[in-house]
């Protein structure tokens, strides 16, 4: 038998991983789990890794073929669906059906619901029943990034572990020379301001570029990291999941490239900073409450594009006003 689907490295060994490598070991664990934490990929590995542990105990035979957890037939997942990215009753019914009979070839069932919070009322309240008289052998692991949106029902009921999201930067095609552009453009506004119309005109051309750029960058990241996510998926989703699972791919995408334009920012201050230069205190504040607005914004179906314009406007008046 092959080995285990590993722990994400960075969490390898941290006090929650123990914790729950030995109820694991100890048959012990939960019948419910709620995974939470800042990065939606890094509760997916670590909820495949607990999954792999339970559906593959160590006193089955050497010679026992071992699945992916996504492609084993008694590991379940149920996802958000359509542009709206809702979980639906009925979708929370058919995976009650699925985890009330009994294991197919596994000891126990496994059951993954990716982004918990997406459920309506309904599946919310259907859900509840399932986590009250949960079914034999079953273990539910809930991921998301919002706990606070679940029914104080639910996390009552859910044993809670919450991890770090794992820093990885971006490596999409034009990102890093988008960073240095932008890093460039603020030392122009610092420096040199925006005093004349040569000056004025250089800084709102390279904004909006700068703005047409990030949607090109998100774009083509986007098309290869659901390239590479498509290949790991069940043959049998929907066309509702797929449409879900991509524009999660998205905004998770969005939300990493807004962080980094944060370090970014700070990046670019930091040698002002540490030299007591009071003006770049001001604006760096200025320019980091202003992108944590838009970013709030994000969540609600601004346009990335909208938010980064505002975000960038704002800056420009932030940096020149030292002029």
């Amino acid at each position: 038998m092959t080995a285990a689907t590993p722990w994400p490295p960075a969490l390898a060994g941290t006090p929650a991983i123990a914790v729950i490598e030995q109820a694991i070991a100890r048959q012990r664990l939960s019948h419910s789990l709620l995974l939470h934490g800042d990065d939606h990929e890094t509760l997916v590995a670590i909820a495949l890794a607990i999954a792999d542990r339970l559906l593959y105990p160590p006193n089955l035979p050497p010679t026992t073929a071992r699945f992916a957890p996504e492609q084993h037939p008694d590991c379940f997942a149920l996802r958000p669906a359509g542009k709206m990215r809702q979980i639906s009753a009925d979708a929370t019914r058919a995976l009650i059906n699925k985890v009330q009979i009994s294991p197919a070839v596994a000891p126990r069932k496994v059951a993954i619901l990716h982004e918990v919070d997406r459920m309506n009322q309904s599946a919310a309240n259907i859900f509840l029943k399932t986590l009250e008289e949960p079914p034999a052998n079953t273990t539910l692991l809930l991921l998301t990034t919002r706990p606070y949106a679940l029914l104080p029902t639910i996390r009552s009921r859910v044993l809670h572990f919450r991890f770090p999201a794992i820093a990885t930067a971006v490596a999409a095609a034009g990102w890093t020379p988008w960073l240095e552009d932008y890093q460039a453009w603020l030392d122009r506004l610092a420096t040199a301001g925006a005093t004349d119309k040569a000056a004025i005109a250089d800084r709102v051309f390279t904004l909006y570029g700068l703005v047409a750029r990030f949607g090109a960058v998100l774009d083509a990241a986007t098309t290869e990291e659901w390239k590479r996510q498509k290949e790991k998926l069940p043959p049998d989703l929907d066309d509702d999941e797929q449409v879900a699972i991509e524009t999660g791919i998205a905004n998770g995408l969005r939300s990493r490239l807004f962080a980094e334009i944060e370090h970014a920012t700070r990046a670019f201050a930091l040698p002002r900073l540490r030299a007591g230069d009071e003006p770049t205190r001001r604006s760096l504040t200025g320019a980091v409450d202003q992108l944590e607005k838009d970013v709030r914004l994000l969540r609600v179906n601004l346009n990335e594009s909208a938010a980064l314009e505002d975000f960038l406007l704002s800056s420009l008046r932030l940096w020149t006003r030292r002029a």
